[in-house]
């Protein structure tokens, strides 16, 4: 197994740096500009992109990041960070702190360590294959339940009517900003589950994936494989997560496959 306590000191290193960025703003709206695809961007995003790329990547590393214009070189290196600098800026322009950094390392496709930081709210989940996932320093696994009771669900997708199908189930649906954000919370325990059936960029997941991986979750994308990462077209259809003893409940409830 390798030895993964270097990557992990890293991407700690460099959350802490990075959050402190967010020193500078206050707890309340925040101004914004808008990209081109209509998502907004704030000073925030762009300097922890910087801050993120200057202290992640090594020398034969590969850099994909929702702030920065892909490189294609990316796709011929084994180890590749997969970022996003602020998943949820929507949240943390309206002052709601369900945001965070998230950042995913991937090797053959695979997110092995990764880690996601909140610092408005104290929340640093890191882990990584063969280590474990620790909240806070404290090490945390996904809930064992059989039964679902709590899943995290897009704050956006419920506002759309896109969660309407589980209205009667019996479990309580929490609707939540940032997808890397609810999947760190299904990975250190504080929730059953999240799923999305919405697309989401590589950078949106791979924190959270590498996190669920490694505290033993159950991930997978809507057609029922492994998310497999640093692709040409840096995309995943979807994602379902729990903890290890839920894989058959959302195959059926989510997906539709026979018990």
């Amino acid at each position: 197994m390798i030895d993964r306590s270097s990557d992990l000191r890293r991407i700690s290193e460099a959350l802490a740096t990075a959050g402190r960025v967010f020193d500078r703003f206050p707890r309340g709206p925040i101004a914004a500009d808008t990209k081109a695809n209509s998502d907004p961007v704030t000073e925030a995003d762009l300097a922890v992109d910087r801050i993120l790329r200057e202290v992640l990547v090594g020398p034969g590393e590969g850099w994909l990041s929702e702030e920065t214009v892909d490189d294609e070189h990316r796709l011929s290196q084994d180890r590749v960070w997969v970022v996003d600098p602020l998943d949820g800026t929507r949240e943390f322009v309206a002052g709601i702190p369900e945001w965070c950094i998230s950042v995913g390392l991937v090797e053959e496709g695979r997110a092995v360590a990764g880690g996601i930081f909140n610092p408005w709210i104290g929340f640093l989940a890191l882990g990584a294959e063969g280590v474990g996932c620790t909240l806070n320093g404290v090490p945390a696994r996904p809930t064992e339940t059989t039964v679902l009771e709590s899943v995290l669900a897009s704050r956006t997708e419920v506002d759309r009517g896109q969660w309407s199908r589980w209205a009667g189930a019996p479990f309580r649906v929490e609707p939540m900003g940032s997808v890397a954000f609810k999947l760190a919370r299904v990975a250190v325990g504080l929730a059953d589950a999240t799923w999305t059936l919405v697309p989401k960029h590589e950078w949106d997941v791979a924190g959270g994936v590498a996190l669920l991986a490694a505290a033993g979750g159950f991930v997978i994308t809507p057609e029922g494989n492994g998310p497999v990462f640093n692709r040409p077209s840096p995309r995943l259809t979807g994602l379902l997560a729990s903890g290890p003893n839920l894989e058959s409940e959302l195959r059926a409830r989510v997906l539709g496959e026979a018990a």
